[in-house]
């Protein structure tokens, strides 16, 4: 489930920045990060199963790995967990409520605080 108008999609700011903001609210750097691309991800366990929303974002330039990157940000997704296959986006999903109320919550939160701390690309 991809969330639509978040106000966070295409705004750049420093990953150090980003980590700080993003912590703050739950979401942590997923390890597959690489060089120029990096996920923060936030757990949602609930009797339904398990959630994720995901924060993507993207470098033209920089080195996310020497924390030294402007991130340009992408659209935040929502995925249910499968074991073993993985996460799982699609349109036919069930989204309990609970989960989605809070991830925007959450991405109303995190665009507030982007705010102050964006930059012109």
């Amino acid at each position: 489930m991809y969330f639509e108008n978040t106000g966070i999609e295409d705004r750049h700011a420093d990953i150090v920045i980003l980590d700080d903001i993003m912590q703050r609210h739950g979401l942590i750097r997923a390890t597959g990060w690489d060089f120029e691309r990096v996920t923060w991800d936030r757990k949602f366990v609930v009797p339904e199963g398990t959630y994720y929303l995901r924060v993507f974002g993207i470098t033209e330039d920089g080195d996310i790995g020497a924390n030294d990157a402007v991130i340009k940000l992408l659209k935040p997704v929502l995925g249910k967990h499968y074991f073993p296959h993985g996460v799982e986006y699609g349109d036919d999903e069930l989204w309990p409520v609970s989960v989605v109320s809070q991830s925007k919550n959450l991405l109303e939160s995190i665009n507030t605080e982007i705010n102050t701390f964006a930059v012109q690309p």
